[in-house]
């Protein structure tokens, strides 16, 4: 099948993916995207212009896409804001727990957390990279800080919490405890986070 120039640059971006969720960014070399591609080289710079260009557009479509979850998660559909971001909070231990500590089919190494695996290693080698996940990872908080103002509004949360710090705290915890399960192989550290989470938001109404 013949893909159009959109099709062809997605295909590349989503085989380049599964690779670097599975090997790193540093880990993948370029022939190897292409191998599993099936694109020329001429292609890919076609697209792209270097791997480090590659790998920007990478994280932006990622941070997009992961936002996109994000956003269905803590719509406002009746339920308390509290138990909405605890949605958040739940999806993030049931997905990334499995994918941490468990083999890996395919398709759940392509929902490994980009944040949590390129973080340490891109900030280092790419200014552009490095600012790619910076912004999404602010409007990650962002949008958590929102749920929190909202929870206040609505009494699931104490009035005096304070959205934004706590959202930040809340994601640090998190992000923390991706790591650690990736260093343990078991889900203890996103148990602690959820029960960190859970006494964080303190009591309702309160």
């Amino acid at each position: 099948m013949t893909l159009d120039q959109s099709g062809a640059k997605h295909h590349i971006l989503d085989c380049g993916e599964r690779l670097i969720a599975s090997k790193g960014f540093v880990g993948v070399g370029l022939a190897e995207i292409l191998s599993v591609a099936g694109v020329p080289k001429g292609s890919f710079y076609h697209y792209f212009g270097s791997k480090e260009r590659f790998g920007e557009e990478l994280l932006v479509r990622y941070m997009a896409r992961y936002l996109g979850r994000l956003d269905a998660l803590l719509k406002a559909d009746g339920t308390p804001a509290r138990a909405r971001l605890m949605r958040y909070w739940s999806y993030w231990n049931v997905t990334q727990c499995a994918i941490t500590t468990e083999a890996c089919s395919a398709s759940e190494v392509g929902a490994k957390c980009l944040i949590v695996k390129l973080s340490a290693e891109v900030a280092d080698i790419s200014e552009a990279m490095r600012l790619s996940l910076r912004d999404g990872t602010d409007r990650v908080v962002q949008r958590i800080a929102q749920c929190l103002e909202e929870a206040r509004v609505d009494g699931s949360v104490p009035i005096t919490l304070a959205p934004d710090t706590t959202a930040l705290t809340l994601y640090e915890l998190w992000l923390g405890a991706s790591l650690l399960a990736k260093l343990r192989r078991d889900g203890s550290a996103f148990n602690h986070a959820l029960l960190s989470t859970e006494s964080l938001l303190g009591s309702p109404g309160i």
